[in-house]
């Protein structure tokens, strides 16, 4: 395992006009590691993981993916984006697939576009993906016509038909009825149990527990704690993250 880190995060600062979303962001992440983001709402997780495949633009600080340096204070071509998103698969809350394509469809267009493959090569591993979410037999459906579980692990696999080797998740449970989230959840389960390298902003305690390597917390634009989930859970020190697992963890026994 390479010791360099796959994604690097310095001293990053982010605004919106005059507010700060994102302050003094320090962040290394080893190729492999799973990494939970968690944190109040607003507190500049979602923009965080934006900023690693550039759908967000930092205006301080750098960032590198895969030793591509994709932010220098918020210039980098068009080359180094299209360098990393090809290597940054992306999942989020709301499905985004194209509903006028059969689900198939949705899984081959990026490969047939930007890896160059026959539609032939492109439809092997868009089946070999829709098996390893396990919906296999909806490939010829239109988004419409699947839950919206069965559209997430869609996005899921159109994800992985990049063959990436990062995946950033952006709270892909939070839109799904809750009898829908375990099968997102177990379909992640699985990627994590491959050595993919996973960013996963969520509120799913007991998926940070069972799947992260890290748990960081974030509050106010700011890490404020990160620590194993052992530790995380068992003992946190900062008091916003005690206040957040409280509420959290009572809301999900309530």
């Amino acid at each position: 395992m390479s010791t360099e880190p796959i994604i690097r995060i310095e001293n990053v600062n982010k605004w919106y006009g005059q507010f700060q979303v994102l302050t003094d962001i320090n962040l290394d992440v080893a190729p492999g590691e799973r990494i939970v983001v968690c944190g109040p709402s607003g507190s500049g997780k979602s923009t965080l993981i934006r900023c690693i495949n550039r759908l967000e633009v930092v205006q301080q600080g750098r960032i590198t993916v895969d030793g591509i340096a994709l932010t220098d204070g918020g210039k980098a071509g068009a080359k180094q984006v299209d360098a990393v998103r090809q290597e940054v698969g992306m999942v989020f809350q709301q499905f985004n697939l194209f509903p006028h394509m059969t689900v198939l469809q949705n899984c081959t267009l990026a490969p047939m576009r930007s890896r160059g493959l026959s539609q032939a090569e492109a439809d092997e591993i868009a089946m070999k993906y829709l098996k390893r979410v396990r919906i296999p037999e909806q490939a010829l459906k239109y988004p419409s016509q699947l839950s919206g579980g069965q559209q997430q692990r869609v996005a899921i696999a159109r994800a992985l038909c990049m063959t990436p080797k990062i995946m950033l998740f952006d709270e892909p449970t939070s839109a799904l009825d809750p009898e829908m989230v375990k099968e997102v959840l177990d379909t992640m389960i699985t990627l994590a149990e491959d050595g993919m390298t996973m960013l996963c902003v969520t509120h799913e305690m007991g998926f940070a527990r069972s799947v992260a390597d890290r748990v960081i917390f974030m509050a106010d634009g700011r890490i404020i704690e990160q620590a194993p989930p052992q530790d995380f859970f068992a003992a946190p020190k900062h008091e916003k993250t005690r206040q957040f697992l409280g509420q959290i963890l009572s809301s999900a026994h309530a």
